[in-house]
């Protein structure tokens, strides 16, 4: 669809992990000001997509429309447990077919993980938000995106065709960053 616009958003420690090794995103990766960048996008966001397992637990999530990924239906389907949410099963129906679902036919789209619905958006993102928590190591723990930890997030993005913008300090003290990867920039 040539009105979305898509960007992923994700922080990961210095060894490029989002979770802990019991796939929990654990406090030594929360920071205010990474939540406060990642809560203003979202807000701004037309649709958000995730896996069964992510979900951003903040105040306005109830409002916001979604697609979850989930292998337990054949195509798509209503989340009969959340009236602004559609299930969709990638082997079953196109991305496309699952915003029209949801009635998502412009805007942006923000994909928040996990790692598998970060991998199957690699070759469309616009932009790709990677916050990086520098201090922070998650010894055995969930890797960002499919390759991970054999080559470094920035490896993978950048050999899906995006290049590094300049980064943004969101937490001076820990040493916490969001650079912009985008297309064709």
């Amino acid at each position: 669809m040539p009105g979305l616009r898509i960007e992923g958003y994700v922080i990961v420690s210095a060894d490029g992990m989002l979770a802990n090794a019991d796939h929990v995103m654990p406090i030594e990766l929360k920071f205010d000001g990474d939540k406060k960048f990642f809560t203003a996008a979202l807000d701004r966001a037309s649709l958000i997509v995730h896996g069964r397992h992510s979900y951003e637990d903040q105040p306005n999530s109830p409002r916001r429309k979604r697609i979850v990924v989930s292998r337990s239906i054949g195509a798509i389907a209503p989340d009969l447990s959340n009236p602004k949410a559609t299930l969709w099963n990638p082997a079953g129906a196109s991305f496309e077919a699952a915003c029209d679902f949801a009635g998502v036919r412009a805007g942006t789209v923000a994909i928040i993980g996990g790692p598998n619905v970060f991998g199957m958006f690699m070759d469309r993102y616009d932009t790709f938000w990677l916050s990086q928590a520098p201090r922070v190591r998650l010894h055995g723990g969930e890797p960002c995106f499919p390759g991970v930890p054999a080559h470094s997030p920035q490896d993978i993005l950048a050999a899906h065709g995006l290049r590094a913008g300049e980064a943004k300090i969101l937490d001076p003290a820990n040493g916490v960053t969001v650079t912009p990867w985008r297309r064709g920039a």
